[in-house]
């Protein structure tokens, strides 16, 4: 949503392509692993997440405040699901959204927005760290990527798995690259991989 310029969840959940993704890591990638925890049930937790609470234009959520801290979350919200593929015996390969969703954060870290523009990146405990991991990548310039997303991606700490002992991190890779390409090449690889 940072990259596409969004202020506002409730209005991101009016994008086709947020809507997509979300509901793909929910539905398609997500419920299928998670465990019950006999409260409320997943699914339903998960139809009032994306049917009332982030569309709810009462809820002036910011998606600046959602991205802060997000070395510390992205473990949880796609580690685990990782995780639970790994060893449940699922096939890595078939997700699209968590690949998606990490490459888009990456991206992200640049602070370049999808139009070229400069933009702030949220507040990070690791912020400065990844980011001088990211030197050298130039917006608009996709061959100029010679591998530096490895060593964040190998880092078990940040994702709760070494990703690069996973088909993931290629994945990743890819989808990182084809949003280097120039404006709108985040937009245009959210759509394409949600087509699929």
């Amino acid at each position: 949503g940072c990259l596409l310029g969004y202020i506002k969840i409730a209005d991101e959940m009016k994008d086709p392509d947020i809507v997509a993704l979300v509901k793909r890591l929910g539905y398609v990638e997500g419920l299928p692993v998670v465990t019950d925890p006999g409260i409320i049930k997943p699914k339903d937790f998960l139809d009032e997440v994306v049917e009332q609470r982030l569309p709810n234009v009462f809820m002036p959520d910011d998606p600046r405040r959602i991205a802060t801290d997000t070395s510390q979350k992205v473990g949880v919200r796609f580690g685990e699901t990782i995780k639970s593929y790994l060893a449940q015996g699922r096939d890595l390969n078939s997700l699209v959204s968590v690949p998606l969703a990490l490459a888009g954060w990456m991206r992200y870290l640049l602070g370049i927005n999808d139009e070229g523009q400069e933009m702030e990146v949220s507040d990070d405990p690791l912020k400065e760290t990844l980011q001088a991991q990211l030197q050298g990548i130039v917006w608009n310039d996709p061959a100029n990527y010679h591998g530096q997303l490895r060593p964040i991606l190998s880092n078990a700490s940040i994702f709760g798995v070494d990703l690069t002992t996973t088909p993931l991190a290629d994945k990743i890779e890819k989808i990182f690259v084809e949003e280097l390409a120039g404006p709108g090449a985040v937009r245009a690889t959210l759509h394409k991989y949600l087509a699929e």
